[in-house]
């Protein structure tokens, strides 16, 4: 009985060890994946509709009125209201006076004139105050700058002179008028000489001035 006992165990045994065997030569035998290999499939994607490209839309288009003759609050009142927001103004007699307070001053010239044009336009307003005329030659316009020759400033005012010249240069002005003022609202004095003078070379040198108030004699 115990020699029975004995073969079964080990016949047991036996048959663990070929059941285990094949798995674990297998598991030692076992080759890594072929990269070459073609791998299992992927389901395909849609394509994708592109998205449409923003339509370029026109510039809208409005009529603008005639503003010349009223005054600057108005005409920017109107201006605004017809669709136009741009607005701007400047001193029409060209000395560079500022339009601090628009009720105080009226319209002489626009650009651009009457007509239809894009809304998206500058609006440039040419003024002066309101116990002024309107300049007969013509809009006067805004200072040039100066380039390497020295420009005519005779009648103009101190104001354009200064903002035509380059700001680095150092300019004097003085009272010719004999009673030795001094020169503080520059838009309100003009010029009678320069040093140098007109058509003289422009090299960085000093600026000298002689003014008077614009109503008094050089």
């Amino acid at each position: 009985m115990r020699i029975i006992r004995t073969t079964a165990a080990a016949a047991l045994l036996l048959a663990g060890l070929t059941a285990c065997g094949p798995t674990a030569e297998a598991g030692a035998d076992a080759k890594p994946a072929d990269p070459t290999a073609p791998s299992a499939k992927t389901p395909a994607t849609s394509a994708t509709t592109p998205a449409p490209e923003p339509s370029v839309t026109a510039a809208a288009t409005a009529a603008l009125p005639d503003m010349v003759g009223k005054g600057l609050q108005s005409a920017q009142d109107e201006a605004q209201a017809a669709g136009f927001y741009l607005l701007t103004s400047h001193d029409a007699l060209g000395r560079g006076r500022n339009q601090i307070l628009d009720r105080g001053w009226k319209v002489c010239s626009q650009t651009p004139t009457t007509g239809t044009h894009s809304t998206d336009v500058k609006v440039d307003f040419g003024t002066v105050k309101l116990e002024e005329k309107c300049p007969a030659g013509g809009d006067r316009g805004e200072p040039e700058k100066a380039g390497s020759t020295m420009p005519d400033f005779v009648g103009k005012a101190v104001k354009v002179a200064r903002q035509s010249l380059d700001s680095s240069t150092s300019i004097t002005v003085n009272d010719v008028s004999g009673q030795d003022r001094m020169v503080l609202v520059e838009s309100n004095w003009q010029v009678c000489s320069t040093d140098p003078a007109a058509g003289a070379k422009l090299d960085g040198q000093p600026v000298t001035i002689g003014a008077v108030k614009f109503g008094e004699s050089c």
